[in-house]
């Protein structure tokens, strides 16, 4: 018996070992499952308590459907793995945020939460040190934002970092040297900051480097000589800022480089004459700086180049003859330095060339005819040199602009048609339509006629300087665009829809300019917008048919003038609506306008097409850029009778009527295209 026993109690003890160890694992499991649950739980009280998407009175609702919310994403097992809010403002929010609860989180994108206007001394306070808990965050964007304080010592504890972004916010204090530890680095940008203190050397450990802007900050010393260890690097921006010493040589192995912006420092000694090594570059900005010696001859290596700025530094010798073998090249400034010499023939195989500056310089000869090639200029510069004959003729269309100065010290634009073009009637008549025009209007935002003369062998007009130069430019240069803000672009816009009102509403006779465009609205030093260029510009007959050739700039003709070849006020309220939008987009709209027609355009937004290169705008701003979106979709009508006439729009900028504004990401522009937002009576919309 006693065996039997003992085999007994065995196997009662082998089930019961087999029992507890499944209720420890049932357990363990409850325990894991109950942690994950708890877990999850605790990241969607996150949310609802920072008040972030509202106030929600449904609690338990708010909780199972957190990974629904707008710009939340979850994985598989329901843990938050992105957040993205960027361009939505948080306010007094943003501190109540428990950016702790969040393990699982790959990605934070909280661009563009700004202040608002009406309160400019609030900002965000110093960046959340707790940051540093999110150990497998990927990426973090921050810029845009009014950050102060320096850069928490915990974000470099954050070692999966791809990209930094704190750029454009009002960091202080230096860059931490730790920043050397977040090796797997593509991307970082900290410009337009605070920042001061030198370029620590650590920086130079983030091999995996594509993208470093340090531009616009207070950062000084030298260029780390290691710098040439980030061979990834694509793009390099330190502009503006107090920078010195020489270009390291080692920049020369920076093969990958596509913009490299050193402008605006104290940088000394010559360009590396291995600069020519660096065959992917599109960018090389190297102006306001201190640079010697002449420009080395292997820059004509750089076949890519489509933008040289060398202006502003002690460059000497004369300009490389191989500079024209940069066939892509569309802007070129050497203005401003000690370059000798003639201007060369070889520019003239710059085809492509729209701006060239070679002003303030030393160099003497004459001007080659053969410059008339650049049937793309926009800009030529030639000024404060020792030249010896004029421009050729050819290069302008209708007269060439001049920057002159009178004895007095007043600067002024001179316009002045060349003699080929005075022997042609149409340049002539354009000429002379332009001083009749001009000597019989005034208006504040109309650019003013200070004289002229006719002589047949001498023809030229006199005009303020305005000097931002046109619209277009501005918009065209991504630095200059971005100083112009949405405050100075609904007040260009305002400005230009009072002149306009003017000439169609307070002359007599009626004057139709016939080429409202970008090119031809100038930007005075305060960003203050001028109607220029009336020589196409037509005095209305009443009698008469008013029939006309199509004349304008191509993509602000109003579209009833290919059949009808009738020109009326109704023409330039089109092109007005054009440039309206241009100036909210950054860029012409293109084929937008065609676009809208189709079914998917109800889910364009207003918000989306907005200048990208501008913070969003506030609430206070969106109001008015509603408005005038709503405005430059009412000028846009295909039929002319339905547009508004441009006294109408005048008077509803100086009114404080205003439309009820939605926020911009709920407005489309199937709705702006197709509202009855303005429901003006038959007389206001008549001519």
């Amino acid at each position: 018996m006693a065996p039997n026993v003992s085999i007994s109690f065995l196997v009662v003890a082998w089930v019961l070992c087999i029992f507890m160890h499944t209720i420890n694992t049932v357990n363990a499991a409850g325990i894991v499952a109950a942690s994950q649950s708890s877990a999850l739980d605790l990241e969607a009280e996150a949310l609802l308590e920072s008040g972030w998407w509202g106030n929600y009175s449904n609690h338990s609702s708010f909780i199972s459907h957190h990974c629904n919310l707008s710009g939340i994403q979850c994985n598989h097992g329901g843990s938050v793995t992105e957040i993205d809010m960027r361009r939505v403002y948080l306010g007094d929010k943003f501190r109540k945020f428990n950016f702790s609860s969040f393990p699982n989180l790959v990605r934070l994108n909280l661009r563009g939460n700004w202040t608002p206007r009406e309160h400019p001394t609030r900002d965000y306070g110093s960046i959340p040190k707790e940051l540093g808990n999110l150990k497998n965050l990927l990426e973090l964007d921050l810029g845009y934002n009014k950050f102060t304080g320096p850069i928490p010592s915990s974000l470099v504890d954050l070692t999966k970092l791809v990209i930094l972004l704190l750029d454009s916010n009002q960091i202080n204090g230096s860059i931490p040297p730790e920043i050397g530890n977040l090796k797997n680095l593509s991307v970082l940008y900290l410009s337009n900051n605070r920042l001061t203190g030198p370029i620590p050397s650590s920086l130079v450990d983030l091999t995996e480097l594509t993208d470093l802007s340090l531009s616009s900050n207070q950062i000084h010393g030298s260029i780390p000589p290691e710098i040439g260890n980030l061979k990834n690097l694509r793009s390099l921006f330190l502009s503006n800022n107090s920078l010195t010493g020489s270009i390291p040589l080692s920049l020369v192995d920076l093969t990958n480089l596509v913009s490299l912006d050193l402008g605006s420092n104290q940088i000394n000694g010559s360009i590396p004459p291995k600069i020519g090594n660096l065959k992917n570059l599109n960018y090389l900005i190297l102006p306001n700086n201190s640079l010697t010696d002449p420009i080395p001859l292997s820059i004509s290596h750089l076949t890519d180049l489509t933008n040289l700025s060398l202006s502003s530094n002690q460059i000497h010798g004369s300009i490389p003859p191989e500079i024209g073998n940069l066939k892509n090249l569309r802007y070129l400034n050497l203005s401003n330095n000690n370059l000798t010499s003639s201007i060369l023939l070889t520019l003239s195989h710059l085809t492509e060339l729209t701006y060239l500056y070679l002003d303030s310089n030393q160099i003497s000869g004459s001007i080659p005819v053969e410059i008339a090639n650049f049937s793309s200029l926009d800009t030529l510069s030639l000024s404060h040199n020792y030249l010896t004959s004029s421009i050729p003729s050819q290069l302008s269309g209708y007269g060439s602009v001049y920057k002159a100065e009178l004895p007095s010290g007043k600067v002024i634009a001179l316009k002045k048609l060349h003699r080929l073009e005075a022997e042609d009637p149409t340049f002539d008549k354009s000429f002379k339509n332009e001083v009749k025009m001009l000597t019989e209007i005034r208006h504040r935002n109309i650019v003013k006629l200070h004289g002229y003369c006719l002589h047949k062998r001498c023809m030229f007009l006199v005009y303020e300087y305005m000097e931002r130069g046109s619209l277009f430019c501005v918009l065209s240069n991504d630095v200059e665009a971005m100083e112009l803000d949405w405050t100075k672009r609904v007040n260009i816009i305002k400005g230009v829809a009072h002149a306009i009102s003017y000439m169609h509403h307070e002359c007599i006779p009626v004057i139709v300019h016939r080429d409202i465009s970008s090119n031809n609205i100038l930007l005075n030093s305060k960003l203050e917008a001028f109607v220029s260029d009336f020589g196409t510009a037509k005095l209305l007959d009443p009698d008469s048919s008013n029939q006309t050739l199509v004349v304008g700039t191509y993509g602000y003709i109003a579209p009833e003038l290919a059949y009808t070849m009738v020109v009326t006020e109704k023409c330039d309220v089109y092109s007005f609506g054009m440039v309206v939008l241009e100036i909210l987009m950054g860029i012409h709209p293109g084929e937008l306008l065609t676009s809208l027609s189709s079914p998917s355009s109800q889910h364009v937004m207003l918000n989306e097409i907005l200048d990208q290169r501008l913070p969003p705008p506030n609430r206070l701003v969106a109001h008015d850029i509603f408005f005038v979106a709503t405005i430059a979709f009412a000028c846009l009508r295909t039929k002319p009778k339905s547009r508004p006439t441009m006294k109408w729009v005048s008077q509803e900028f100086l009114s404080r009527k205003k439309p009820l504004a939605n926020p911009l990401c709920t407005v489309s522009l199937w709705q702006l295209k197709n509202q009855e937002t303005y429901m003006m009576g038959e007389s206001e919309t008549q001519s």
